[in-house]
């Protein structure tokens, strides 16, 4: 019980420090129009970041049924480390909100790979394709959705410091970092069997297209293209279990 209180704690307290964010408490800018303030390709259209408060739901109901559920399937010990790799997260996320609002953007992305680090710890906890959702489904969100938001995060410094791309184009950099990004899904797709973490991948590709747009076609194609790729490895993959002889 200890347990789920103090995760459920940690959790509301990053949903508070994100909600006060995003309705511009902290600062005079929400976290969306600090994003919005470079000029980057490599960035959703603003619907995409309504999928937090569903990631944020997953992770209340995983948090709920914790103890529950957990104790069914794995050690108390891996327990005690999941709750405490948790409150980690959480207080990792907050800070970087708080970095984020205030402006420290190149201690937010150092702030934001201890986050993945723990994250990915969390992640791995877990049998290998442990994916249902008392096990390690809502975690798989968080994660993509982090993963995504790193990538981006990088995007934004190397922008804000005016990087010249050792000679390419802005479009094309968008695209390696996409194929970057899918290279990394789909390894969780082949390996752990992870459709929720390539599925926020998806979400996020599709709002690349719809705020590039006509504007930057190149990028938004790529971005289409990979989204495609992911869905196609998705019916390749269930084929593949279909006719794996048992």
């Amino acid at each position: 019980m200890l347990q789920i209180i103090s995760m459920m704690l940690a959790l509301l307290a990053v949903v508070v420090v994100n909600s006060a964010a995003d309705a511009a408490l902290l600062t005079n800018q929400t976290t969306i129009e600090l994003l919005n303030r470079l000029p980057m390709l490599f960035i959703p259209a603003n619907y995409v970041f309504f999928i937090l408060p569903f990631i944020y739901t997953l992770l209340a109901l995983w948090v709920f049924g914790f103890s529950r559920k957990g104790k069914q399937i794995a050690q108390q010990s891996t327990l005690n480390l999941r709750t405490l790799l948790f409150i980690v997260g959480a207080a990792l996320k907050i800070a970087w909100i708080l970095l984020w609002q205030y402006e420290f953007f190149d201690w937010s992305i150092a702030v934001m790979t201890a986050l993945l680090v723990t994250l990915m710890a969390l992640y791995f906890t877990y049998p290998k394709q442990a994916n249902n959702f008392w096990q390690r489904m809502p975690i798989s969100c968080y994660l993509g959705w982090t993963i995504f938001a790193f990538v981006t995060n990088v995007n934004y410094i190397l922008t804000l410091h005016e990087w010249n791309g050792w000679g390419l184009s802005n479009d094309l950099w968008t695209v390696i970092f996409l194929t970057f990004a899918t290279a990394i899904a789909l390894h969780f797709l082949y390996h752990y069997r992870d459709i929720p973490l390539n599925i926020m991948f998806m979400w996020a590709f599709v709002g690349i297209a719809v705020k590039n747009g006509f504007d930057a076609l190149f990028v938004s194609s790529a971005s289409l293209f990979l989204t495609a790729v992911i869905g196609a490895c998705f019916v390749l993959l269930k084929n593949k279990k279909n006719t794996t002889p048992s």
